[in-house]
Parts: structure tokens; sequence; C-alpha cells
């Protein structure tokens, strides 16, 4: 328990860390330096054995590299507009999607229609709203739901580590160009880098790997449970390290997130 925690709490300080870059390498250049932090720690982790991979293993691979790196950058990008809690908790609809398209239960049903009023919540209209912002956070969400199941067939077909370090390398590959881009329109300061690094460290490298200490000893299930609370280590992170704090409405959203995946993943064996 203490380990999932830890992961949770470590990947939302990141992404609230990374934000602080923001001013001087927007989210881009913030999400490049996460891509190449994520890439190291996986390579020292999963040694990928790149030239004997086959086309049937790259091309899960490719597109696999292509989701993740979307998913940080639409990710971070709401964040700039619409704050960590509200945009980690409308990316959290991807894990719960793909967790209810594969049910059949009234119960998932009504879990579907507890999320949806969440998010009905989060996105009704004010004047403050910023729809941008939203539709971002709604991509992340599309795109972690990918993620999940493209991992499964990477999985399946490279052993280890190695196809999600394979993957990451080729996202780092990618976001190379746009790295150097902003590092030269806006020469980074060491305090940006320094905390565009500690993003990448605690949203990448530390959670990866207490994850795999955490499957060793704890059911999936139980794991998948303890996962709903990220969208409130996000709030928290948020109102701690950014002052962003959120009104009654928004945190009865967030809980309706969290409600209907723990109640969808409590009873998957019921």
């Amino acid at each position: 328990m203490a380990t999932m925690f830890a992961s949770g709490l470590s990947n939302q300080t990141g992404a609230a860390v990374g934000a602080l870059a923001f001013p001087v390498l927007g989210p881009l250049g913030v999400v490049a330096v996460r891509q190449y932090v994520a890439a190291l720690a996986l390579l020292a982790v999963g040694r990928p054995r790149l030239r004997s991979f086959t086309w049937r293993q790259w091309w899960p691979v490719l597109l696999l590299a292509g989701v993740f790196g979307t998913m940080n950058l639409t990710l971070y990008s709401a964040v700039d507009r619409i704050g960590l809690g509200l945009a980690v908790t409308l990316e959290f609809l991807g894990p719960l999607a793909v967790a209810l398209c594969s049910a059949r239960r009234r119960l998932d049903a009504g879990c579907a229609v507890l999320a949806a009023a969440g998010v009905v919540v989060l996105m009704r209209p004010r004047p403050s709203a910023d729809y941008a912002g939203m539709a971002l956070g709604l991509v992340a969400a599309c795109c972690w739901a990918s993620y999940i199941l493209l991992n499964r067939v990477v999985g399946r077909r490279i052993p280890g580590a190695q196809g999600a370090a394979a993957a990451a390398t080729v996202s780092a590959l990618a976001f190379l160009p746009a790295g150097i881009a902003v590092a030269l329109r806006h020469p980074p300061t060491a305090g940006a880098l320094l905390c565009a690094v500690t993003a990448g460290a605690l949203s990448s490298a530390v959670p990866y790997l207490a994850d795999l200490l955490t499957l060793r000893h704890v059911p999936a299930q139980t794991f998948g449970l303890f996962m709903s609370v990220n969208p409130v280590l996000a709030a928290v992170a948020g109102w701690v390290v950014l002052g962003q704090d959120l009104g009654g409405a928004e945190w009865a959203a967030v809980g309706a997130v969290v409600a209907a995946n723990a109640v969808s993943i409590s009873t998957a064996g019921d």
C-alpha cells in the first residue's frame, strides 16, 4: 500500500513540478525533457534488443511510442490551461472507459452514468470554462486508453520491459527536434531545466519502478483500485505546489469519476 501511494503521489507531484517550468519551456519543452528521462530509465531497466525485433513486434511499439508522446503532450497542455486536478480527472476517463467497455453488468452501466455526470459538471458552461483545455484532457484520455490496449499487445509479443523501453526511446527521439527548437528559442534556465528533469524522474522513472515492485506482491485488481485515487492526488498536488484550488462542484466531479472507477474495479469479480 505504501509503495502504491508513493507511486501515485510521485507521479502527480512530478506533473505539478513540471508545470513550474511552463513559463520558460512551455508544455512542449517540459514533455520533451520528460520523454528523454523516461527513455533513459526504461532503457536501463528493459535493455531492449532492437535489432532482433521483427516487423510484427515493431509496429505496435511504434504506435505505442506515438500514443505515449501524444498522451503526455496533450495532458501537460491541458494542465497549462485548466489545472492539474481537472486535467488528470479527464485523462482518467481513458482507463475507466477500457474497464467499462469490457463489462456487461448493470452496475457498470451505473458507473458509466456516474462518471458521465462528473464530466458534465466539469465541462458545464461558465464564463471561465476553457473548452480547448478540456478537449486536450479528453484527447489525453483517448491516448491513455490506447496506451493500455497497445501495452497488452506489446507485452504479448516482446518479453519483459523491452517493448516499453523501445517505445520510450522512439518517442524520445521523435521529441528531440522539438526539444532543440524550444531550447534555441527560449534558452532554459537552470531552475526550469531542473523542474523538467524532476518531472521526468518523478512522473516516469519512479512510478514505473514502483509499479513493477508492487505488481509482484498485490493482485492486479487491487492495484487498479488504488490507481483510482490519482485524480485526488493530482488535485492535492496542484493545490499544494501550484496553488490551484478547486471549487465544491469540481471536487464533486472528481469524486464521481474516482467512485465510478473504484466501484467498477472492486466488484469486477462479482
